[in-house]
């Protein structure tokens, strides 16, 4: 398949089918994220790949409680809580492989000053963005489907609680990796002329 091709046909994908990738497609997944640039080359990420049910179930839990708690601090009702959490949970105990990428920040640069560390940190963060879209597009690549979860970010002590996972892990995403159920609706992308705000 042409690069671009993949890049532009590369998908989110919400629902999977219950046939499961093989292991070595998910290690070919982390090797092209391990391919990704990153600071000073030393690669500031961790992955954890969960593929049995009942972790699947544990990490739904634990990061759904806090989801809970932070949904009603957002006002809405409890109808609703209970409906998006239920979709949530599905996401995730649904999807047949989950290879979770952690921030680590253990062998960056240390400064004395604190706006170059916030400044390493930033590169390392954006250097993670990078392995995971690594990741999206080997797995379009291979023949299977992935979606994105964020839903790390707003509780990485319930994920780290859940996967016995050490502090200097930091638990950024849920990249879910399987075969499509169905296709996807698919978001329009701005035009050029939107996103170019300066050419000479």
């Amino acid at each position: 398949m042409d690069f671009m091709e993949i890049i532009r046909s590369r998908r989110s994908v919400r629902a999977f089918r219950p046939d499961p990738p093989s292991r070595a497609q998910l290690e070919q997944i982390i090797e092209a994220a391990r391919w990704a640039p990153s600071p000073h080359g030393r690669q500031p990420w961790r992955f954890v790949v969960i593929t049995r049910a009942e972790l699947k179930s544990r990490l739904a839990d634990a990061m759904g409680a806090e989801w809970r708690t932070q949904l009603a601090l957002d006002g809405q009702d409890a109808d609703t809580i209970s409906l998006r959490h239920r979709k949530s949970q599905e996401r995730i105990t649904g999807a047949p492989a989950i290879i979770m990428p952690c921030l680590y920040l253990e062998d960056l640069d240390v400064y004395p000053d604190a706006d170059r560390q916030a400044a390493e940190t930033i590169m390392a963060i954006q250097s993670l963005g990078c392995a995971v879209q690594n990741m999206l597009l080997a797995t379009y690549a291979l023949g299977l489907d992935s979606g994105w979860m964020c839903a790390p970010l707003f509780s990485p002590g319930a994920v780290r609680a859940a996967l016995d996972l050490a502090p200097s892990m930091h638990p950024h995403a849920l990249i879910l990796i399987g075969y499509a159920a169905q296709d996807p609706v698919r978001r329009p992308r701005r035009p050029l002329d939107e996103l170019v705000v300066r050419w000479e």
